[in-house]
């Protein structure tokens, strides 16, 4: 790759470990164990949460995209958005293992889930301008690989640094979970330390820059062009159709993982991030494994492959009930993880046209977000009629199965390179 491909694949690494650390096996775990009154009422709650997120960014992800097309600011959106999650990152420091902390843990988890996945519209907007239409699959695949790594080494310093040592280093108070605590506190110092190339190698285009004002007026009315357009475009309307329900299932799986590994098999806080650790092994191995392969089988193919893989391995963890088998099937799953995401980037990319790339990307969270609040919505509303989080979670899997129905109906020949057979 070449450096400014590097430049922005170092990004993934960065902002990897807020996803992996604070969403799924650290800070979500702490707060269903150590700050909700019980695992499943932690899951509700999280759950109520994550619904919120998922409606701003329904409002804000596409016309914010929008607006950093015609304001030339993608660069600029992406630093504030970078620095918004990790201050309220930061501040889950402050969320001492009580009920009262509650509301303050949530609020800043939301503000940060709101940055980030901000972030990720200017960020995944950028894929155009460091590669090739022909080396899209392998440039994305390889940068969310090289983004599960970051989450690993991350997660690895906050288990070996911060949670396991007894006595922990740097004075530490167990007893008031600080060691675990501070894990929030080392995510956002890390996305702030790796997250900087990005923003030097790859400056905005050049040209005269509209005021917020214009570029917000431009904006605005590029989203509506772009929407009215779409009914013209039917491949790229069953596509972002077709995410909207599997992304609503991954980012499920994703926000509820760690909660539901912690009640259904009793696994504490060092178990689970050794098996945080291990899933991110698998999950970068699978996303930069199909990174070298994708552009030749295909973006589509390789979302479908991955779905396909994810649904029966997500269905066999629904109903094994031995630590083994789970560990099994887990680390299977992880392996479909990462090109699911990937090769959706690269068809994305794929499909955008030139020059409204970070609209059309803010339609892809928008599909990723619309409902987003949706599966947590119905994952908490099952946890909470049955009492049972295995139940809960087997709304996932109809989720990615929806998004799998509807993406075997897109044929797309590709703007610039063929996207898949």
């Amino acid at each position: 790759m070449t450096r400014k491909a590097w430049a922005w694949a170092l990004y993934d690494w960065a902002n990897s470990a807020f996803p992996t650390v604070v969403s799924t096996f650290v800070i979500a775990a702490y707060f269903a164990q150590g700050i909700a009154p019980d695992p499943a009422t932690g899951q509700a709650q999280w759950g109520v949460m994550q619904t919120i997120a998922g409606l701003v960014l329904a409002v804000t992800c596409p016309v914010l995209g929008a607006v950093a097309d015609a304001g030339g600011r993608r660069r600029l959106m992406l630093l504030v958005c970078t620095i918004v999650t990790a201050v309220a990152t930061g501040l889950v420091w402050f969320a001492t293992p009580s009920v009262d902390s509650t509301l303050w843990a949530l609020v800043c988890v939301g503000v940060a889930t709101v940055g980030f996945e901000l972030g990720t519209v200017f960020y995944n907007a950028m894929l155009p301008q460091v590669a090739p239409p022909e080396r899209l699959g392998r440039v994305s695949g390889l940068a969310w690989g090289l983004g599960y790594a970051g989450g690993l080494a991350c997660l690895a310093l906050a288990l070996f640094l911060l949670v396991r040592p007894n006595p922990s280093l740097f004075g530490l108070d167990r007893s008031q979970a600080e060691h675990v605590r501070a894990t929030a506190v080392l995510v956002a110092a890390w996305m702030l330390v790796f997250g900087w190339p990005v923003l030097v190698a790859l400056p905005d285009p050049a040209g005269r820059r509209l005021g917020w004002g214009a570029a917000a007026r431009r904006g605005l009315a590029e989203i509506v062009t772009v929407l009215r357009r779409l009914p013209a475009d039917p491949a790229l309307s069953r596509f972002l159709v077709a995410r909207l329900f599997y992304t609503d299932g991954l980012n499920t799986l994703f926000a509820f993982g760690a909660i539901y590994v912690a009640g259904v098999f009793g696994m504490k806080l060092e178990q689970i991030l050794l098996f945080g650790i291990a899933l991110n092994v698998t999950a970068g191995l699978g996303a930069a494994g199909f990174g070298l392969v994708e552009d030749r089988i295909g973006s589509r193919r390789t979302v479908l492959i991955s779905l396909g893989a994810l649904m029966l391995c997500g269905t066999g963890l629904l109903v094994v009930t031995s630590l083994t088998g789970f560990w099994v099937l887990a680390l299977t799953l992880g392996l479909f993880i990462g090109p699911a995401q990937a090769a959706s980037r690269a068809l994305m990319a794929r499909m955008a046209p030139p020059g409204e790339a970070a609209a059309y990307f803010g339609l892809f969270a928008l599909s990723g977000r619309v409902t987003g609040f949706l599966g947590p919505a119905v994952l908490a509303a099952v946890t909470a009629a049955t009492g049972s989080q295995r139940a809960g979670m087997a709304t996932v899997v109809v989720f990615l199965a929806a998004g799998a129905a509807i993406l075997l109906t897109v044929r797309f020949e590709g703007r610039a390179a063929t996207a898949s057979p």
